[in-house]
């Protein structure tokens, strides 16, 4: 139906190394049709918490031999790896997760600590029964959030341990992780994460459809999106193709060159060199006036180029960061 109108992903064939799409297996009930007609746009799906343990061996080979006929790889949750790693059965939990046929093992610390020298032994343990390892980061419990400094550090061990990408917990989204208490996305501990390593690192989990539309619309189709509901996988994708975005969500996609005056150009040069960067310290390393300064700021916010957050150090002042454009 309208194929002039119908826009192609840039990944738009699976395995695709971004752009991806995860789901969750809560042992719910779905549409065995309608979940085929969804299965292109899924990349993985996760069977949520220890349920795996409440299945028998067959069934449960079974419904992961359903999702890998439909091109989906299969993976644990973090909450049973741990658990198995708790009771010192972590290499019965590989050996048998194998054997049931997953394909990646997410680990996580959230009730559990490890060091560099654990996480990479248990990688290596992984790696050598050919399955995929991904790290969560981050804590379910709102009253135990890790810091940004934290949470770096713990990205940089799981990338030295051989992680492809690594997952930022969400659990309901709110109050957890990237997101404030009214399920908002905190925009400043995303820009200091992405700032160091390219977005492409993360999958950013996003239960709530404002968060996986803001997300969309911040970083583009590309973004690696994680605990969507069944319900809204047709929707993320719709987004991440456009369709809904410049008039349901506001969503932009950045040009490659700037077309704007030579004031907007210079100032984008210097936001993209020394970011994150406050008005005044533009004024001062410019010279230019005030207003051609603001001027130059609306305009590359208005096009995408420019991303505008509160300041951490004084919420009342604004600072600027350059959108990840080799995502766009």
């Amino acid at each position: 139906m309208l194929d002039d109108l119908t826009k192609d992903r840039v990944d738009n064939n699976k395995p695709r190394l971004e752009g991806l799409t995860h789901t969750v297996d809560k042992l719910q009930f779905f549409d065995k049709e309608t979940f085929k007609i969804l299965s292109s746009f899924i990349d993985e799906i996760k069977i949520h918490n220890t349920y795996p343990l409440l299945i028998s061996d067959n069934l449960l080979q079974k419904r992961i031999s359903y999702y890998h006929e439909l091109d989906i790889k299969v993976s644990t949750g973090s909450t049973l790896t741990e658990y198995a790693i708790s009771g010192n059965y972590f290499d019965k939990f590989i050996d048998e997760s194998e054997e049931m046929g997953f394909d990646i093992i997410e680990i996580g610390e959230n009730n559990i600590d490890l060091n560099i020298d654990k996480k990479k032994n248990f990688s290596e343990a992984i790696l050598s029964k050919d399955l995929e390892f991904r790290w969560k980061i981050g804590k379910k419990d709102p009253r135990h959030q890790l810091g940004i400094d934290s949470t770096l550090v713990k990205v940089e061990d799981a990338l030295n341990v051989g992680a492809k990408k690594v997952t930022l917990e969400a659990n309901e989204g709110v109050s957890v992780g990237i997101y404030d208490q009214s399920g908002s996305v905190i925009w400043n501990y995303v820009a200091a994460l992405t700032n160091k390593y390219p977005p492409s690192t993360f999958i950013f989990e996003a239960p709530l459809a404002p968060e996986q539309s803001a997300l969309i619309a911040e970083f583009g189709q590309r973004v690696n999106l994680a605990e969507i509901s069944i319900d809204n996988i047709a929707s993320v994708e719709s987004q991440r193709r456009g369709f809904l975005s410049k008039s349901s969500f506001g969503m932009s996609f950045t040009r490659k060159q700037i077309d704007g005056s030579p004031a907007s150009k210079f100032i984008y040069y210097i936001i993209k060199t020394k970011n994150p960067i406050e008005q005044s310290e533009l004024i001062s390393l410019t010279q230019l006036p005030r207003r051609t300064i603001q001027s130059a700021i609306e305009d590359l916010k208005k096009h995408g180029f420019i991303i505008e957050r509160n300041s951490f150090d004084d919420t009342r002042r604004k600072v600027y960061f350059p959108v990840k454009s080799e995502w766009l």
